[in-house]
């Protein structure tokens, strides 16, 4: 296992730990935290405040330098960082903080891949629904070299079955990584609802919700970067590829579950119905939205096998893991509660899920979200 691992994960952190405790002198560290041009990667750098910030409020814009990140051309290339959500920091402890930040170009627009501000005023205009959501956010742990964490160096582990929510080091690889983003997820005070072993060995699962609007893509974002910090102390990495190994080997989604005060509500199954029957005639354009390269990504892993529906396709069911909306056995039962939206791919941008199921189901009375995209 030990090819799987870069020589940072063999550094002495004992050697940390003895820096990370020296007293600040009063002084504040805030990381800023934001997406790049590619809709996927996340960026940080972090600057010293003469006090701990009590809201994002009291947190200063800054800037950086858009042409490093896939956002500017050189010959203008200043962006504008916006913090818009506090955390605490897990690595360097309190009263140190993480910040959340949309970015603006230079004209205070924002940049392409900011899908949090046009999120956000959809979010505003459906405010009254109280919409809530959960997202189950599906990765997979590599070594540097690019093969899986804990896979056989030259060969392929035994087929999938009992890595599943598994238990034993023949099965679940990884778990330290788990384990330590859980606990600086929980003390960031990030919504963090669950994990567990994937189907494919070295997957895993962590859900964020319930979250209300665009509390939701917040804090996603947020915990991913966790995860990755986290990956980077042990020297490997977390990969939201939608089908990161070829073959007889699940993929990764981010299942999104969605629900109303009115769906929540006793008769709120028709509620759930009439939302099912939007999304069921927007499929191409919710596909279009669920994952960074307007569904290039998600054609390798939605084909209809391997717990997904296909990609041509919109289907629906109660308890059907292969459909694209899967209604809970329990929620069927009881005429109430939330539906799941199985489509989004493990990379895709929340806010542009969010936004979209939120157009569709609430704002859309024509059955047509083309306006709102």
């Amino acid at each position: 296992m030990a090819s799987s691992v870069s020589v940072s994960s063999r550094l002495n952190k004992a050697v940390l730990q003895r820096y990370l405790s020296l007293p600040q002198q009063g002084k504040t560290q805030v990381t800023y935290i934001w997406i790049d041009g590619t809709g996927e990667g996340l960026r940080s750098k972090t600057r010293t405040l003469d006090s701990e910030p009590k809201s994002v409020e009291d947190i200063p814009e800054w800037n950086f330098d858009g042409s490093s990140t896939y956002q500017a051309e050189g010959s203008n290339s200043d962006m504008y960082l916006i913090p818009v959500c506090m955390f605490k920091d897990p690595f360097t402890l309190d009263p140190n903080k993480l910040v959340l930040c949309e970015v603006l170009k230079y004209n205070r627009l924002p940049a392409e891949t900011n899908h949090r501000n046009s999120c956000n005023k959809v979010m505003e205009a459906v405010k009254e629904q109280h919409l809530w959501f959960g997202m189950e956010q599906e990765y997979t742990l590599f070594g540097t070299d690019g093969h899986p964490y804990g896979w056989p160096a030259n060969g392929f582990p035994a087929p999938q079955g009992p890595y599943y929510c598994s238990v034993g080091a023949n099965n679940a690889y990884g778990r330290d990584v788990v384990e330590c983003h859980y606990k600086a997820c929980l003390y960031a005070g990030i919504k963090i609802y669950g994990t567990n072993a994937e189907v494919m060995p070295a997957q895993w699962e962590f859900q964020i919700g319930p979250c209300e609007g665009i509390e939701m893509g917040d804090h996603l974002w947020v915990a991913r970067f966790l995860l990755h910090r986290v990956c980077e102390d042990f020297g490997i990495i977390a990969t939201m590829d939608p089908k990161p190994m070829k073959g007889n080997w699940n993929g990764a989604g981010c299942h999104t579950n969605v629900s109303t005060k009115e769906m929540r509500e006793e008769g709120g199954l028709q509620y759930i119905e009439q939302a099912i029957e939007k999304l069921s005639k927007n499929h191409a354009e919710h596909i279009c939205m669920y994952d960074p390269h307007k569904g290039q990504d998600n054609i390798r892993r939605l084909t209809g096998i391997h717990e997904t529906s296909s990609i041509h396709d919109f289907s629906a069911g109660v308890a059907n893991r292969g459909a694209s909306i899967r209604i809970p056995r329990h929620v069927g039962q009881e005429k109430r509660g939330y539906f799941e939206d199985r489509r989004p791919a493990a990379n895709c941008d929340p806010y542009a899920v969010t936004k979209v199921i939120a157009s569709t189901c609430i704002l859309s009375t024509d059955n047509n979200t083309q306006s709102q995209q």
